[in-house]
């Protein structure tokens, strides 16, 4: 081989080399796709928060918009996109400089992930998901520690599970998923906290520790409607709404926001309880929502000897159900009969739900049943006007 033919050898393959490992703006990019925003569950570049990416040889820069001024997951989003970009063949270094959107980019992105009219995104003729109105006759049965568990028991089997708090004087759903931090508001979308994979509003979230909220009908409507329309859920499989006890403004207002809701109705064995908790079920005759079942809760205490002490009597959530189910003409079963369990109520106190954890308790056992029953009743567009005229 002449010395001319083996430079030009080499020379090939160096450029074959160079070429294999030159970084290309394509590659950093399909890396950069897999970078979520933690609050959003987006790739950050379907929600256009790469601003600029430059290449240097192997040295990339990669600038990035925060969707808010000190936003706190700003460090989990650098370290991602090191991590992620660090992984392109060629890459020597990474350089991460973060921004903040302007009002403009702010209000694209929502429009983006909202639409320009914002709308319930539940009661749209295409919404798959499935809405549970958990409510009771009075205060008192444990109907928020239900629909905490239920929503972690939901969650813990693989389906994207929502709360809406709905219960705007008495909210308490917060404190018993051990939600603390706030809600994140970009532009007018609100970006709900996440815990034990459940996403969470309330109203809890935006008033100061303590203070009441002394609010009356059409307020307490426009509170509802922006949790539901202005808070961003994503694609969830079921969304419980924590309703006050009784048939007051917010079962109306919910009633009319998502008529497509079902209800749960909580109960304790107690007759007084059972009669009150009868009426609340009953608004559904008049709403057109479903009665999908009753729950009594507080039932019994287990006894060491597997014997059964009925604190409160016996009977309370079969009457119910019963009651119901001659009232509006179709089956109303009761799903589960919860038991008093020490564990239940301290961890609706701290924050960590039973649902949350593997137990044998029979009341864990009994609201996983629920959850199960829950989980089984598939998303369907049966029955549903789809907006299709004939032309």
């Amino acid at each position: 081989m002449t010395l001319r033919r083996a430079e030009t050898t080499i020379a090939a393959r160096v450029a074959k080399l160079d070429a294999m490992t030159s970084v290309s703006e394509a590659d950093v990019r399909e890396a950069l796709s897999h970078v979520i925003d933690p609050e959003l569950n987006r790739a950050i570049t379907d929600l256009d928060m790469v601003r600029e990416i430059r290449i240097d040889g192997g040295r990339v820069a990669v600038a990035v918009d925060l969707t808010v001024a000190g936003c706190p997951l700003q460090g989990s989003i650098k370290a991602d996109v090191i991590a992620k970009v660090s992984q392109v063949p060629g890459v020597e270094s990474v350089d991460v400089e973060l921004g903040v959107m302007s009002a403009e980019q702010r209000q694209a992105l929502t429009e983006k992930l909202q639409g320009a009219q914002r709308q319930v995104p539940f009661a749209q003729p295409d919404s798959l998901t499935k809405v549970y109105a958990i409510t009771s006759g009075k205060g008192g049965v444990g109907k928020s520690s239900m629909t905490a568990n239920l929503a972690v028991a939901l969650a813990r089997r693989g389906l994207k599970v929502g709360v809406v708090d709905a219960d705007i004087y008495g909210f308490s759903i917060p404190r018993m998923l051990g939600v603390s931090e706030q809600a994140t508001v970009i532009d007018h979308m609100i970006i709900p906290p996440e815990a034990h994979g459940v996403k969470v509003i309330s109203i809890g979230m935006f008033v100061p520790d303590g203070q009441a909220v002394v609010w009356r009908g059409p307020m307490l409507h426009r509170a509802l409607q922006q949790f539901l329309a202005d808070v961003y859920w994503g694609d969830l499989d079921a969304l419980l709404l924590d309703l006050p006890p009784g048939t007051g403004d917010v079962a109306i207002s919910i009633a009319q926001l998502l008529p497509n809701s079902e209800i749960i109705v909580v109960t304790t064995p107690q007759i007084a309880a059972a009669e009150v908790a009868e009426r609340a079920g009953s608004i559904a005759s008049q709403t057109d929502q479903k009665v999908i079942g009753v729950i009594e809760n507080m039932s019994y205490l287990p006894q060491p000897d597997g014997s059964r002490l009925e604190l409160f009597g016996s009977g309370g959530g079969s009457m119910v159900a019963d009651r119901l189910t001659d009232q509006l003409g179709y089956g109303v079963p009761l799903l589960a009969q919860i038991p008093l369990d020490i564990t239940l109520r301290e961890g609706s106190d701290s924050g960590n739900p039973i649902a949350a954890f593997e137990g044998e308790s029979e009341a864990a056992s009994a609201l996983d049943r629920v959850a199960a029953s829950l989980a089984e009743r598939k998303r369907s567009l049966a029955g549903r006007s789809l907006g299709v005229k004939p032309i």
